[in-house]
């Protein structure tokens, strides 16, 4: 029996350039803040964003980062923010515990 031979063929690169690779995923951050409007005072905002502003305060909780507004910390100060998925709508929920009252619709609200 003979046995198999594999043969090879290696070349030395010079001067190779190392490219950087693109992330496969780019995520934006998001800011919440509050705005006067609706029926009771006070009503949450949602937006994107690629950068803090300079007021800002920067959260970040397992690896999302989130941004809020000056005007919304004292608002938003101990509010628990989360996503519900049910058969009728897909939203962000804000369980806040400085609410005082809140409009029959649920859109706004005072402290």
């Amino acid at each position: 029996m003979s046995a198999s031979i594999a043969r090879a063929t290696v070349r030395a690169v010079s001067k190779r350039k190392l490219l950087a690779t693109r992330a496969a995923l780019t995520l934006i951050g998001m800011k919440v803040g509050v705005r006067t409007r609706g029926c009771n005072g006070l009503s949450y905002t949602l937006e994107y964003t690629k950068e803090k502003g300079k007021a800002d305060e920067e959260v970040i909780q397992d690896g999302v980062k989130v941004f809020i507004e000056k005007k919304a910390q004292l608002t938003l100060l101990g509010t628990e923010m989360d996503y519900v998925e049910d058969k009728l709508s897909n939203e962000f929920v804000f369980n806040n515990p400085n609410i005082k009252g809140t409009c029959g619709c649920g859109e706004s609200f005072n402290i």
